[in-house]
Order: structure tokens, then C-alpha cells, then sequence
């Protein structure tokens, strides 16, 4: 008996063993291992003159990097996950190489660029803006002459590690109360002296217009009365004009036929300026009543309406409220949204209305009804081409100097760079954000004084510059017309982009002749 038992247990243990060793044959997870993602490398530099660098690479799915260090050693150093490479560089601009290797051996790469002077930092240049979604959260960028590295601090904690960043990085900090902070960026190079410049930031939580309803720390808080009913969702119809996360529904019900809704804002309105409203809308139908109402916060008598028709139905239209006629003299604070007035809700689709981007502009639409928009063919004499300049770069539209080869139309955009800025340029703002869901290649006509001129072709957003994308082209032909064409396919359709950037030469200063003066024509979206 014992005999068997002693059999049974050792054909169990080699029947384990066998199912063991099978499963640690099994290598396909390392085969199916996904490459490396999110390469980059951060620079620190000794500030003794010596030139010594130290290269911290990082990923993710990352087993071990390569680094070159992009001068006359051709030969990279291995670097382990967390760990560092140093090396000594020559004054110079070099171009470092991350390789990273996965468990598989399959490799993904980055290359930065590193700057290394034994001459301190000058011009040192911060841009800090708040975040389009969150108030509390701002982005930063920052570029200097010389500088290898920066390191940033916040100035809300105290005994605060510093984040370190290169020239080209954006990035973001989120604060947890409003206030004022002082905002420190340090450029570090090889030398012994590093540059300091500050920005003070105040961060505020208001509720003013433009009303986007895509902010996380904002309380949209409508009051309802007489039926209506308004409430902050999801988009449900993310297309044409709207391609936004978030927009107020507004469903009508059986109450009284004056039901809708109204919102507080923190502070009065600003109508000095602008006295144009805008919003979006989505109807169920071809002419439903919008009527737009702004009252006093402590009197409701004080108030002044405008109401608009729906045109289109089932789809997004920006609709137009003019208050040029407006008592400036009253504070209005509140907005009031009435659907149909004068016919009473039923609570069913067809009394059911979508609303975004309730913003105030100077621009009312022309010509019957001609709106700012693409294509940019500057023919129009009803359209305003207002474009605003930057650091150097100054547009106007002009009658065409060149009518020739594939440009014989009557008006152009011509931009003369100036000295100022290495990146001066101008960019002139749609009046409804450019729709990407279906075009995504930008095509326009320039006429350059020699080959080789980049042009770089930028949309950002209405109040957010950080939201932006962009793509540069050069110019193959000198004083001629040619067509230049910008693939937009990877643009992030998510976002809104309603302003058009122009910078000619991006990285050359300007010198306002003839060398640096260009005509465009016919942006147009295909």
C-alpha cells in the first residue's frame, strides 16, 4: 500500500513540475510587448565652466535607453531605467538621441535639443496663461538666449522643489485655492550665473462671459422659472460648428409661455466694447424664437432683450443678438433665456433646445448675413479682414500687386516683417471656430521674394492660445505665386480653433524690406 501511495505522489509531483515548466515557456508576452511611449530626456548642467551634463532619460515600457550624445562621440552609453548619463560638451548646439529598448527589444526614439554656453542666460522670456477648461490650472513656456535648462517655482508651498523644463516643453501647474503667486523661472547654462524673472499670477474662479460650460471648477447654476428647465450635459450632437464637450439643454414644459431659465454671473457685463451677442444653438425646427434677455441683479425692471429665429433645423447655428441700442449706463449681471416665447412647452423633442458658447463680440454679420469665416479670398466688400499684429509682423489687405500665374484676383494679404522678434507675425479670428470633422489639409497662395521662406500656418483657440496646432512650409519659388499646402490630418478635432496665425521666417529676425514682405491669398480648408 505504501508502495502505491509513493508511486501516486511522485507521478503528481512530475505532473506539477511538467505544467510549471510549460507555462514558463511561454515567452509570447515578451514578443507582444507594446513599444515605448512618452520619450523625452531632461538637461542639468554644472555651472562651473566645465560643460559636464547630466541626461536623465525617461518612458514608459521602457527596459533599458541608448543614449548619443550627439557631438564626436559616435559611440551611445546604456542607461537603466532611473538612471542618469553624463558627458562633457564643447560649447555648441547638439542634438541628443534617446533610444529606448522594450523587453522585446523593440526600440522607439526621441531627439532634443540641447544648448551648452559657458555664457550666462540672457533674455529671459516666461509666457504663463490660465487653462481654457480649469481656472485653477495654468500653462507655462519660457525662452531665453544661451540657456541649457530651466527650473520653475509655482510660490504656493512653501519649501518647494523646483520643476525643471527645456526651451520648447509647455507645462502646467494646477493651484489649489485662488489667489495672487508669484511665478519664478530660473535659465540655467555652464556658466557660474543663471537669470531669474518672475510673473505674478492671480487666479480666479469668476463666472463671466464667454459662458463655454467645459470648465471643472465653475458652478453653472441656472434658475428655472415658468416651465423651463436648463441643465449642463454631455454634447449630444458633436458636429459642424460645435464640436465642444459640454453644452447647456434647455427643455420647455407645460407651465407658462414666457418659461425658461436665467444665470448669475459674478460681476456686471462689459458693453463698452462689445455689443454683439453670440451663442450657439441647436433647434428641433426651422424658426423657433430665441429671445436673449440681460437684467439688473437686484431689478429686474433694468433689462434689455433681443430676440432671433432659428434657421436651420437638427443642427448647430451661431445666432446673433445686437445690443448696440443697450443703456451702457445699467449694470446687468444676469441672462435670461427664453425658447418660443409666447407658446407654451410640452416638454417633448420638439420643445427641446441645445445652447453653447454664449460669448460677446464686436462683430455683427454683413453683406446679408456674410460672416468671417473660411475661405479667406479677400474679395469680400461687406467683411472686415481685421487682422492683429505681433512683435513685428504687420498685415494688411492691399490690392494685388502681382496679378500673375495662378493669382489674378483683385485683393491680397501682404505681411511685412519688421525687426522685433524673431516670431513676429498676425493672425486674424474667425467668427465661429474652423470645422475639422471632415477637411484637414489648409492650401494658400504665396508670393515670396526668394525660395526657401518658411511659412508657418497656426490655428489656436478663441481665448487659449495653448490650444493650438500648427505646421510650417517653405516656399519652393521666388517672386511668383504658388499654392503651399498644410496637412492638418493629426489636429486634435476635439478642441475649437477659431483664430488663423501667420508667421513668415519663424526663427529669422525681420527688417521691414523688401526681403521680408510677402503676399498670401485664398486660405481656404479642403
Amino acid at each position: 500500500m505504501n508502495t502505491v501511495k509513493k508511486i501516486f505522489s511522485i507521478a503528481f509531483l512530475l505532473a506539477v513540475i511538467s505544467g510549471c515548466n510549460k507555462d514558463y515557456n511561454d515567452t509570447s508576452f515578451i514578443n507582444n510587448a507594446a513599444l515605448p511611449t512618452k520619450i523625452a530626456a531632461s538637461f542639468t548642467i554644472t555651472q562651473n565652466n566645465s560643460g559636464l551634463v547630466t541626461i536623465l532619460p525617461v518612458g514608459e515600457g521602457v527596459a533599458y535607453f541608448d543614449v548619443y550624445f550627439g557631438d564626436v562621440t559616435t559611440a551611445p552609453v546604456k542607461v537603466s531605467v532611473g538612471g542618469v548619463a553624463q558627458h562633457i560638451y564643447n560649447e555648441g548646439v547638439y542634438g541628443v538621441r534617446v533610444v529606448a529598448h522594450n523587453i522585446a527589444g523593440k526600440t522607439a526614439e526621441v531627439t532634443q535639443q540641447l544648448t551648452v554656453s559657458f555664457r550666462a542666460p540672457e533674455n529671459l522670456v516666461v509666457n504663463v496663461s490660465t487653462d481654457a477648461v480649469n481656472n485653477f490650472k495654468v500653462n507655462l513656456s519660457a525662452t531665453a538666449l544661451y540657456e541649457t535648462f530651466f527650473k520653475v517655482y509655482y510660490g504656493d508651498v512653501a519649501n518647494e522643489i523646483p520643476q525643471p523644463f527645456l526651451e520648447g516643453d509647455t507645462i502646467s501647474h494646477t493651484y489649489a485655492a485662488t489667489g495672487n503667486y508669484t511665478v519664478k523661472v530660473v535659465a540655467y547654462s555652464g556658466a557660474k550665473d543663471s537669470i531669474v524673472a518672475t510673473k505674478l499670477v492671480t487666479i480666479t474662479n469668476p463666472l463671466v462671459l464667454p459662458i463655454t460650460f467645459e470648465s471643472s471648477t465653475l458652478n453653472y447654476a441656472f434658475t428655472d422659472f415658468g416651465g423651463g428647465t436648463t441643465t449642463v450635459i454631455a454634447n449630444p450632437q458633436v458636429n459642424g460648428i460645435n464640436t465642444s464637450a459640454k453644452v447647456a439643454q434647455m427643455v420647455k414644459n407645460a407651465g407658462q409661455v414666457y418659461g425658461g431659465s436665467f444665470i448669475a454671473l459674478t460681476s456686471p457685463i462689459d458693453f463698452s466694447a462689445n455689443k454683439v451677442f453670440r451663442m450657439k444653438v441647436f433647434s428641433p425646427r426651422v424658426g423657433a424664437k430665441v429671445l436673449l434677455k440681460v437684467e439688473n441683479d437686484a431689478n429686474a425692471n433694468i433689462f434689455y432683450e433681443v430676440t432671433t429665429t432659428t434657421t436651420v433645423a437638427n443642427a448647430w447655428e451661431d445666432l446673433v443678438f445686437d445690443y448696440s441700442a443697450i443703456n451702457t449706463s445699467n449694470a446687468y449681471s444676469h441672462i435670461v433665456l427664453i425658447f418660443d416665447n409666447g407658446t407654451n412647452g410640452d416638454g417633448s423633442a420638439n420643445f427641446t433646445f441645445l445652447m453653447d458658447d454664449i460669448r460677446l463680440t464686436n462683430t455683427l454679420p454683413t453683406g446679408g448675413g456674410t460672416v468671417l469665416a473660411l475661405p479667406l479670398d479677400f474679395e469680400s466688400k461687406t467683411v472686415k479682414y481685421k487682422f492683429t499684429d505681433f512683435n513685428g509682423g504687420n498685415v494688411t489687405v492691399i490690392a494685388n500687386p502681382q496679378v500673375s500665374g495662378i493669382n489674378t484676383s483683385t485683393t491680397v494679404g501682404r505681411m511685412i516683417k519688421s525687426a522685433d522678434q524673431t516670431y513676429g507675425g498676425s493672425f486674424i479670428a474667425l467668427d465661429n471656430p474652423i470645422d475639422f470633422s471632415s477637411k484637414k489639409t489648409f492650401k494658400m497662395k504665396v508670393f515670396s521674394p526668394r525660395v526657401g521662406a518658411k511659412v508657418l500656418l497656426k490655428v489656436e483657440n478663441l481665448t487659449s492660445g495653448a490650444i493650438s496646432y500648427e505646421k510650417e512650409m517653405a516656399t519652393t519659388k521666388a517672386n511668383a505665386w504658388e499654392e503651399l499646402t498644410f496637412d492638418y490630418s493629426k489636429i486634435d478635432v476635439s478642441k475649437s480653433y477659431q483664430k488663423v496665425v501667420l508667421i513668415f521666417d519663424n526663427g529669422t529676425m525681420g527688417d521691414g524690406s523688401a526681403n521680408f514682405t510677402f503676399l498670401f491669398d485664398d486660405i481656404s480648408l479642403n
